[in-house]
């Protein structure tokens, strides 16, 4: 017992040791590996059961393991005056994530991943539009180049559009209204408020969905949903405290780890070769929403995450 927790305070004492900058790094890392295991496992449960079932157990599962963390503040990080705008933002980002969820179920994992990094081409057109931003010529350059990447990966005219790709395209601009509602809610609400009822409003909102399709299922199909539940408990943590760490714009190139990760599921697990337009198309995307982010590096409350 002596040794096992020398090694823990050991590990810990060498990673206070490191840079805010290296720490956020290693946590961005961290954070595509456990989202592109989820993602896996999404595609992997959804051969058994619906993409809503599926979004339900992940919510429920997800709360679960936030559930410590409310009881040792003792429920006082839920006080709030902004319940409506929660609520608001739960909606929203529920549409969203049964929308990414049905996509993995029905479209090539790292075809859905390529297309979810429109989400902060959407969040500048909103942040325009809806905030007042200002006009910004390099924020249309960096817009217009992501949407030719959306457009390389989509090939409208010479490829079939499928409705996969289509879901996950709405699912990523409903995320970047949701991130958009979290960056207002940033302005009086701590991050742990807004993760707290993140995880109340998704699990309330989801259970309808999954009532409706309901398919009965066993012991290991609910570990199997156990394990999406934790991975993306830890994915979530890991970036929100990789954000906290170091500047987003230190970290988010690595965020394009999800595609090569999501790249090697699908080859490995389900002979899915992403073809070179989605790689293409996926470069000229993820890009463009680094430069936005390059040049609003000043801004608070910007998320890069997805709405899994």
């Amino acid at each position: 017992m002596a040794k096992q927790l020398y090694g823990i305070q050991g590990a810990s004492a060498f990673w206070k040791r490191q840079t805010p900058v290296m720490r956020g790094i290693v946590l961005m890392c961290l954070s595509t590996v456990a989202f592109s295991i989820m993602h896996g496992l999404v595609r992997f449960v959804a051969e058994v059961l619906p993409p809503f079932q599926i979004a339900f157990f992940r919510n429920i599962f997800g709360l679960a393991f936030l559930f410590p963390l409310l009881m040792q503040s003792r429920f006082a990080i839920l006080r709030t005056k902004r319940l409506g705008l929660h609520a608001l933002r739960g909606v929203i980002n529920m549409a969203a994530m049964l929308m990414f969820f049905t996509a993995l179920s029905i479209s090539p994992i790292a075809k859905v991943t390529a297309l979810s990094f429109t989400a902060p081409i959407f969040m500048a057109i909103l942040a325009v539009l809806m905030l007042g931003e200002r006009f910004r010529i390099y924020r249309w350059v960096a817009i217009l180049s992501g949407f030719v990447g959306m457009l390389i990966i989509l090939r409208p005219g010479l490829a079939v559009i499928d409705t996969g790709a289509l879901l996950v395209t709405m699912s990523a601009a409903l995320w970047a209204v949701a991130m958009i509602i979290i960056k207002i809610l940033s302005r009086t609400e701590s991050s742990l408020t807004i993760v707290a009822y993140m995880g109340i409003f998704l699990g309330g909102f989801s259970i309808a969905p999954a009532l409706w399709v309901w398919q009965p299922f066993g012991l290991e199909t609910l570990g199997w949903m156990v394990l999406i539940g934790l991975f993306g408990s830890i994915a979530q943590m890991a970036i929100s405290q990789s954000l906290k760490e170091t500047d987003p714009t230190a970290v988010m190139p690595f965020d394009f780890l999800k595609l090569i990760w999501t790249a090697m599921i699908g080859a490995w697990f389900f002979a899915e070769i992403p073809d070179i337009y989605t790689w293409i198309g996926a470069t000229v995307i993820f890009l463009s929403g680094f430069f936005i982010a390059l040049r609003e590096r000043s801004a608070k409350g910007w998320r890069i995450s997805g709405p899994s």
